[in-house]
């Protein structure tokens, strides 16, 4: 039973290499994001607080492993698992900052984009939170998809009987006599009818002394 719940690797390699990718990102984009000007407040390189610790690294991490999962998963449970562990994260990318107040004491967590520009605090809420968490689910979504899409996974050879030739049953052979005058077509003989006249011709032979030569 095992067997059928297999899969080839390759269904859920490519949706793992970028879910590792994004994790990657999720994780390190507020640490390293000050370098590039695209940041979060505190807009310093490498400042840990707690509001990153649950909307960022947390998520980012297990994007990463579910991806790590469906890269090397061979089996229909486990590369499900994977990638249901990353949508889930990728969903809480996406409606973390929002919830936050239920335990935050009504305030938002996460801080607000650093940049002065408009288009650039859309681009950074954007890039660290909203269209991150969506682009995670759709591809985590794509994955359940494709593997998903085969019932039975791949059947190993254990346990199968090798297929057995067919034996061919010998024609029976029909006696001389049995069989009615005029069932059997002209110019066909069985086995015992061709026997006998044989016997025959050898005994007409020998009672009249044998064969003549003719001078």
């Amino acid at each position: 039973m095992a067997g059928m719940w297999r899969m080839r690797r390759s269904r859920g390699a490519l949706s793992g290499f970028l879910l590792v990718l994004l994790g990657l990102w999720g994780t390190l984009v507020p640490f390293v994001g000050p370098y590039f000007h695209y940041a979060y407040t505190p807009d310093t390189a490498w400042t840990y607080t707690t509001a990153r610790l649950w909307l960022e690294i947390l998520p980012g991490a297990a994007v990463f492993l579910g991806g790590i999962v469906l890269i090397v998963a061979a089996g229909r449970h486990t590369a499900l698992s994977g990638a249901l562990l990353a949508a889930a994260a990728g969903a809480w990318f996406a409606l973390g900052t929002t919830l936050s107040p239920l335990w935050n004491h009504h305030v938002v967590m996460g801080g607000s984009p650093a940049s002065p520009a408009v288009y650039m605090r859309i681009m950074e809420q954007l890039g660290f939170f909203f269209a991150l968490g969506v682009v995670i689910v759709f591809i985590a979504a794509a994955a359940l998809g494709r593997i998903a899409s085969v019932p039975s996974g791949i059947k190993t050879a254990q346990g199968v009987p090798p297929a057995r030739a067919e034996t061919v049953e010998p024609a029976e052979t029909v006696p001389a006599g049995t069989v009615p005058d005029g069932s059997v077509p002209a110019g066909t003989a069985t086995t015992g009818d061709t026997t006998a006249g044989t016997a025959r011709t050898e005994d007409t032979t020998a009672r009249a002394g044998g064969p003549h030569t003719v001078t």
